[in-house]
């Protein structure tokens, strides 16, 4: 089990820089498409819609990074006043329930990709886009977040040291 959570924390860290990226295009594209339109008076046909696309994989990408390194909101003013083996359990307990929820997302969240795929169904904006572009990363990123989810259960269950975020 190690050896596959190093290799998928490694995976992570590249899917954490991939989206880091993309929010830094999508800054560049909005930026440009500013100019654009109130300097020369020719606003673009894709910048907007690209850049929407870069937000959301972005944002998905960087889901399972954020959870390995606890920078998602903690609310730790009662948890922390806890002995470590409660902790522990606490966090066992809110991983399961991240697991649940994620299962709800990828099984509802492909039935809508897979819709959209086979209705052929696109944006309706300038670029006209399959709207499945959009969705496909929704149930794929959360089977992600899940596995990460069960990777943090196991470093809970084995004693590794629990994470506080560095917002301590």
């Amino acid at each position: 089990m190690k050896l596959f959570a190093n290799s998928f924390e490694r995976l992570t860290l590249l899917l954490a820089w991939l989206a880091a990226w993309l929010f830094v295009a999508s800054g560049i594209m909005l930026s440009y498409e500013v100019v654009a339109r109130y300097f020369f008076l020719a606003p673009t046909k894709w910048a907007a819609e690209l850049s929407q696309l870069c937000l959301i994989y972005g944002t998905l990408l960087s889901l399972c990074w954020l959870l390995q390194n606890r920078r998602h909101i903690q609310i730790n003013a009662i948890t922390s006043l806890l002995n470590e083996k409660v902790q522990r359990l606490v966090g066992i307990l809110t991983m399961a329930v991240l697991i649940w929820f994620s299962v709800f997302i990828v099984i509802y969240g492909w039935n809508i990709f897979y819709d959209s795929f086979e209705r052929g169904r696109t944006t309706g904006s300038l670029l006209d886009l399959p709207s499945w572009i959009a969705e496909v990363p929704v149930p794929v990123l959360f089977a992600f977040l899940a596995v990460q989810a069960i990777i943090e259960i196991w470093k809970l269950a084995s004693g590794e040291a629990i994470p506080t975020g560095g917002h301590e």
